[in-house]
């Protein structure tokens, strides 16, 4: 059987049937169960670059790297950029920065998706671990707080069918419909209301204790820190009513909660306060290492692990590069023309940089300024393996195809280090042996982390003390100026900027605009022009774009979390004005 793994950025990893040129799920998988998303199911009709392409003549690929040698050659080492994205989650899509790291290049460092969170994670728990699927399934009480599971984590929505549902997020979701408590809150008030559930969990004498007096540190501080807030100011800044918030609550009382945290909370200035003011309201109530309990934000997929291609010295945050500073920019897997905020700034930094290679499977707005574009291989076409953020599996993706498309990451990095003298990669089933090593057992056919073979912080958490550290400042720069609030979130039939990509924006019906209209979007940081769509799902104060839309972000500021040094898409506010 021709089975793998799906590679795309998302938390359901599919398992794979490759059967007569097509791609079907696996039915044995005890997550996927045999269906693929709509973005996996339409993968191999997807337009690839077919030839290596350089100042848009079609070229060789013996051709292709000779260029790019000769111009690494001639660029000094701290004038390269090397720019890596995930649009492959393969471990040795990584291979490249073996080459790049003797070589002396610039790496970038942060993160555009979720680094914020994972801050406020580590600052609590000491390492992020998600709730395995089966203690998700031995749950009571389902609560997702700013993930829309139905389009971004389909595979678990059988998991959590017949739970008792709480969502809380600022768009009346399709999943919303569903819950028995929908708290549609303000955007960017998520700390609040994690303030606003622990005080009522301290007003309410719910506190467990056991668990707080044996496995955390300062909690008194934490109480400290909660009532210095007054209810009414935090039920006022929530924009929800205090006893929706309190029947949810009361719903939580004794039961097993898992709590499923999407990156939507955490697109701020302050998202690593919201994912640690989560985790301490979930600590007041002994959620951790515990059956059926716990929260799930994106897991350290890599724990445990072998690190085998370390960065470079010298990094640089991710989500503010800019590439004019360099004479070459050598971006993988990634899209920044696109998904980089404040585009206008980003383009404009392409331009000016003196050469641009792009590495990757679609043509995209990158591929369309770079000097030189290098196809890479698909998933089925090169031997990989990859870890999941969602679950503790370990996919296997070994090669199914024989192709002459494109170069695969390892013999790129090879021909690359044979160029120049420097030390070369061993075969890719060796360098997977390296990376796992003995930290996986086998159970019903699959790999899976070790880590979570036990309920996930049964033995102590991550940090110096093996105790969870409870929140104790807190610290903020809020964004002050009028308009909308901007949501920008993921859609059903794309994946950032990959595969059928939307063009509107979505307004409250209060905006006075038409479906069909165009407007005029204007932030701080720039303006795009969008055609409209009315959603009345929308609370009357947002705004919604979908990530990977095109123009989106024009609007979404440069600029870095307080922690965790992540883009913070959200952190602004929009006009509108029909053109």
């Amino acid at each position: 059987m021709n089975k793998t793994t799906c590679p795309l950025d998302c938390y359901d990893a599919c398992s794979v049937i490759y059967e007569e040129g097509k791609l079907k799920g696996d039915k044995a998988h005890p997550v996927t169960k045999g269906y693929l998303c709509p973005n996996l199911n339409r993968y191999l009709s997807e337009p690839r670059i077919l030839h290596p392409r350089f100042k848009g003549e079609e070229i060789t690929m013996d051709r292709a790297i000779e260029i790019l040698a000769t111009m690494l050659e001639e660029t000094q080492d701290l004038e390269t950029l090397y720019f890596k994205g995930h649009g492959n989650f393969g471990k040795l899509q990584d291979a490249p920065a073996h080459f790049f790291r003797q070589y002396g290049a610039t790496f970038t460092k942060g993160s555009l998706c979720d680094g914020a969170g994972e801050a406020g994670v580590i600052a609590g728990r000491g390492e992020s671990l998600s709730m395995p699927y089966e203690q998700i399934a031995k749950s009571r009480i389902v609560v997702v707080w700013g993930r829309n599971i139905s389009v971004s984590n389909s595979h678990f929505m059988e998991l959590i069918k017949d739970k008792i549902l709480i969502v809380i997020d600022p768009v009346k979701t399709e999943l919303a419909k569903k819950a028995s408590i929908h708290l549609q809150i303000k955007p960017r008030e998520d700390f609040y209301l994690a303030m606003l559930l622990a005080r009522f969990v301290y007003i309410e004498q719910m506190e467990n204790y056991d668990f707080i007096d044996n496995f955390t540190n300062d909690f008194d501080y934490f109480v400290e820190l909660i009532r210095s807030f007054p209810v009414k100011t935090l039920s006022e800044r929530v924009g929800v009513a205090l006893d929706d918030v309190l029947t949810a609550l009361m719903l939580m009382k004794e039961e097993k909660v898992a709590i499923l945290v999407g990156v939507g909370v955490q697109k701020y200035a302050n998202g690593h306060s919201v994912l640690h003011a989560i985790d301490s309201f979930a600590a007041m109530l002994g959620l951790f290492a515990k059956e059926g309990s716990g929260v799930s934000y994106l897991a350290n997929s890599g724990l445990g692990f072998t690190h085998i291609f370390p960065k470079g010295k010298k990094q640089v945050p991710i989500a503010t590069v800019d590439f004019a500073k360099y004479d070459l920019a050598f971006i993988q897997g990634s899209n920044p023309a696109n998904q980089m905020p404040r585009t206008a700034k980003v383009i404009d930094g392409l331009q000016k940089c003196k050469f641009t290679v792009y590495f990757g499977l679609y043509e995209n707005e990158t591929s369309k300024l770079a000097d030189l574009v290098i196809p890479a291989k698909n998933f089925l076409e090169k031997e990989d393996i990859r870890f999941s953020y969602g679950t503790d599996f370990i996919g296997r993706m070994p090669k199914l195809v024989e192709s002459e498309i494109g170069i695969d990451e390892v013999t790129l990095t090879n021909r690359l280090c044979e160029a120049f003298g420097f030390e070369t990669l061993p075969q890719p089933r060796k360098m997977i042996e390296m990376i796992v090593g003995n930290n996986v057992f086998e159970k019903d056919g699959y790999l899976r982390n070790k880590e979570y073979e036990k309920v996930p912080y049964a033995d102590g958490f991550y940090t110096d003390d093996e105790k969870f550290q409870f929140m104790d400042e807190y610290e903020d720069e809020a964004c002050e100026a009028d308009g909308f609030y901007l949501i920008t979130c993921k859609q059903r039939h794309s994946l950032n900027s990959q595969f059928k990509r939307d063009s509107y924006i979505y307004v409250p019906p209060v905006c006075g605009f038409a479906d069909g209209d165009i407007v005029r979007a204007i932030s701080p940081y720039g303006e795009a022009e969008f055609r409209v769509k009315v959603n009345e799902d929308l609370r009357e104060d947002c705004v919604m774009i979908y990530s990977g839309t095109p123009g989106v972000n024009y609007l979404t500021p440069d600029a870095l979390s307080l922690e965790g040094e992540s883009a913070i898409y959200q952190e602004t506010r929009i006009v509108l004005e029909k053109v």
